[in-house]
């Protein structure tokens, strides 16, 4: 082909290439996970990669209806999944990291005719910002920022603008006893619905009946790897509080980065009894996909963007999890 016909071939081709799709704002933040991971694990989730799966069950509080007609706070006891895990891609982080913070929890109640709701929450009231453009800036400046950048680095930049994700950083994490003396908030706002439709805005909130417990320094520094995994299975039976902090007239029900006042009323729906480690848990680990848009008849989406998000991230990280 002569010089001029590769010229006329290349300005045809350019438009084409201008508006070919960039990158889903769901593809950029798993693909910025699976890099902070050190790439893919085959069989992991992208994130939290490290968990363990339990099994119990969900006795409702008296009163719970008047927040939510949800079937399982009606119904005299619901089987409930329960994964405990750790953060990152990294499936064999240590309990004791500094990255392997906050802690998650993810609740599946298994309701009639194959039906389910999940609850997924982490071990920090306040997520680490408000909208999903900023929590991939918040990842890329984690990536771009290298031992030797100079100061103040990318990461550092980024907090600097965002005090609400500097907060989340540097609040004192001191690590649990168990994963069952921790607390847990679902920062992610949700509209709950009576039988009389009435609507309230609230936040879950996972707390241990028996009150959180956590190490000291000394203690902290000796754990071994594992040691919550390994302790988990010895706190059995064991029991979590099921809560909902609402929301009052002007609180900012659309930023998870926002935290509500503690006086604001929280309402007990029931108590979860754990009872078993699931004796298939490294098939469950593969198969499960919990994921906070997943809802039942009296909870609802609020105006919260980030579940949406959260859902479609969990999405891809699905393709990752058979080795």
């Amino acid at each position: 082909m002569s010089p001029r016909a590769l010229l006329a071939a290349a300005l045809i081709a350019m438009p084409a290439l201008a508006q070919a799709p960039a990158k889903s704002l769901p593809q950029h933040i798993a693909d910025d996970f699976i890099t902070l991971a050190g790439g893919v694990h085959p069989g992991y989730r992208i994130n939290h990669a490290k968990g363990i799966v339990l099994t119990g069950t969900f006795a409702p509080s008296p009163g719970a209806t008047a927040l939510s007609r949800a079937p399982h706070l009606s119904a005299p006891s619901t089987p409930v999944i329960v994964r405990f895990s750790d953060p990152t891609g990294v499936p064999t982080i240590p309990d004791n990291n500094p990255n392997a913070w906050p802690k998650g929890i993810a609740i599946r109640f298994s309701l009639a005719n194959g039906a389910y709701t999940d609850i997924v929450s982490i071990s920090h009231n306040g997520f680490v910002v408000g909208t999903g453009e900023d929590f991939a800036a918040f990842l890329d400046s984690v990536i771009a920022t290298k031992p030797n950048s100079p100061h103040p680095n990318p990461v550092e930049q980024f907090l600097g603008s965002h005090p609400r994700a500097k907060k989340f950083v540097t609040d004192p994490h001191p690590l649990p006893v168990s994963f069952a003396t921790e607390s847990y908030y679902g920062n992610n706002a949700l509209t709950f619905v009576n039988a009389q439709g009435v609507k309230q805005v609230g936040r879950y909130r996972i707390v241990p009946v028996d009150g959180e417990k956590f190490l000291s320094t000394a203690a902290a520094a000796k754990t071994p790897p594992n040691y919550l995994f390994d302790e988990i299975p010895k706190h059995l039976p064991f029991k979590l509080k099921v809560l909902v902090q609402l929301a009052s007239p002007g609180d900012q029900t659309s930023d998870g980065s926002i935290v509500w006042p503690d006086d604001r009323k929280l309402v007990e729906l029931g108590v979860v009894t754990v009872t078993t480690v699931a004796p298939n848990n490294a098939e469950l680990q593969r198969t499960l996909a919990f994921n906070p848009i997943y809802l039942c008849d009296g909870i609802q989406l609020a105006d919260d963007p980030l579940i949406a998000l959260r859902s479609a991230v969990y999405a891809l990280s699905v393709a990752h999890r058979r080795p």
